[in-house]
């Protein structure tokens, strides 16, 4: 098929995906294509990059590009508008997200003895932005009606879009890797380990949506959406094996695993066995990840597969630590020159941004204070999206998916970064727990006693349940 055709065939199957998938039973706010736009670029290339304008200088690591910093600007000011509006909401969610808050605030602390200080501000006021973004969404009047329709935006977008080129246009959708010669698809990324991210968090979303409708029998317009849902799925899979991205693979398979063992009446039934199946599952994909995650980075290193590439780069990089404690400033290891030398010099010809593993990122930037500061959100988390799948087992299990991957996925890639897809969605997961924490609150406080509610809840039909999320408002909180 020509391209030209392929372009008319691709336009026309998002079309029909946005038709299908349509909702005029819902009413989300406009101001939801902020973060459909961001997370749009976040998911595939810089503004910049698909403008085919490429950033000169002498210090372009340290500036950046001004298209770039523009194009968040403006999105920062218009999503920074929309919140003004919604004050009360963001004072009740910024109150139940201590934990995030914190953590913010050391890094912001930590541009004090970062080495480029100016660089580091601009870097935590950007990675404000994924909060601001994330607002607009768990603030919007039907909060989880918002997520499902940020899913859909960008899944029916970046994935098919990322097959046409992989297929009709190589020289944007795919390269020969350097050391072996050897095909990688990239999509509309630049970088096959983000298309893999972008595959496996909205697969995640898709096998969400699939479950719920496949469960409620008597929803309107059901089997069209099914139709939409489970054609997104088939993609994002497909897209994860044409990644070829172990990490993402597995886990888009823990996720899914996850979603679909928490729908068993015995695990809604047993809050015990929650966690006991949390723990198995991610002992038995760390365990994947931490094995046979190396072997790839090992062939990235063209080494022998015995020697485990990414071990090579923890090894090298843990001594050049600035400081074991407080590390060298937020997002600011890797602008030291030194440190690409040292690393050339143990490592040659693998450029690095990056030490392939989260824990170690934030150690690098903001040492183990850093490091105690992202357990505790994680444990957070955690917590909180247990309480959420409590008492609404389908929406609460893609928020213990979304934390579950978030945990393991950094294993082996640093995903605890601004402008990290599996970042976002981490605080997206927790912001929308303390949304549901919050109407159960409300709706204990004034209708019932709070022990007959914990003992209803757990039992409540699936779909019911599903259904009733989607039309949730803030009434309940004004």
């Amino acid at each position: 098929m020509p391209p030209f055709l392929a372009n008319l065939v691709y336009a026309g199957g998002i079309a029909a995906l946005f038709y299908l998938d349509r909702d005029n039973s819902i009413r989300t706010s406009k101001a939801l294509w902020l973060p459909v736009a961001y997370l749009w670029i976040l998911g595939s290339r810089s503004l910049s990059a698909w403008l085919g304008v490429t950033p000169t200088g002498t210090n372009v690591q340290l500036e950046g590009s001004p298209i770039d910093a523009a194009f968040y600007t403006i999105l920062f000011i218009g999503a920074a508008s929309v919140l003004v509006l919604r004050r009360p909401r963001i004072i009740a969610l910024l109150n139940a997200n201590f934990p995030i808050l914190i953590y913010f605030a050391f890094c912001l602390f930590s541009v004090i003895w970062s080495a480029y200080p100016g660089v580091a501000f601009k870097r935590w006021f950007k990675a404000v932005g994924d909060v601001v973004m994330i607002l607009i969404v768990v603030t919007d009047e039907q909060p989880v009606a918002a997520l499902r329709r940020l899913l859909s935006r960008l899944g029916f977008v970046l994935l098919p879009l990322s097959l046409l080129f992989i297929k009709y246009y190589p020289n944007l959708g795919r390269y020969y890797g350097a050391w072996n010669g050897e095909q990688i698809n990239i999509g509309v990324t630049q970088d096959k380990n983000v298309l893999g991210v972008i595959a496996f968090v909205l697969s995640l979303g898709a096998v969400w949506r699939f479950l719920a409708l496949y469960a409620d029998k008597n929803l309107p317009d059901r089997r069209r959406h099914l139709l939409a849902q489970g054609t997104l799925l088939v993609i994002g899979v497909w897209l994860l094996m044409l990644a070829n991205s172990a990490t993402s693979l597995v886990s888009f398979v823990l996720g899914a695993g996850l979603m679909l063992a928490t729908r068993r009446p015995f695990v809604i039934r047993n809050p015990a066995a929650v966690h006991v199946l949390v723990l198995l599952l991610a002992v038995a994909a760390g365990l994947v990840l931490a094995l046979g995650g190396g072997a790839s980075a090992a062939a990235a290193l063209g080494r022998n597969s015995t020697l485990t590439g990414r071990t090579d780069i923890w090894a090298a990089v843990i001594p050049m630590a600035a400081n074991p404690l407080i590390g060298a400033g937020f997002e600011s290891f890797w602008l030291n020159p030194l440190v690409h030398q040292r690393l050339d010099a143990l490592i040659p010809n693998l450029p690095l941004n990056e030490a392939h593993d989260g824990y170690l990122e934030v150690y690098l930037n903001l040492g183990w204070v850093g490091v105690l500061l992202i357990v505790l959100l994680l444990t957070d988390a955690y917590r909180r999206a247990v309480k959420a799948f409590r008492h609404e087992p389908a929406f609460g299990s893609l928020l213990l998916a979304y934390v579950l991957t978030a945990a393991t996925y950094n294993i082996t890639e640093a995903g605890f970064r601004l402008l990290s897809i599996t970042w976002i969605f981490l605080l997206l997961s927790v912001a929308e727990a303390n949304v549901i924490l919050a109407r159960v609150s409300v709706g204990t406080s004034q209708t019932e006693g709070p022990s007959d509610r914990s003992r209803d809840l757990p039992a409540r039909n699936v779909q019911t349940a599903a259904r009733r999320l989607t039309n949730y408002d803030w009434k309940g909180l004004r």
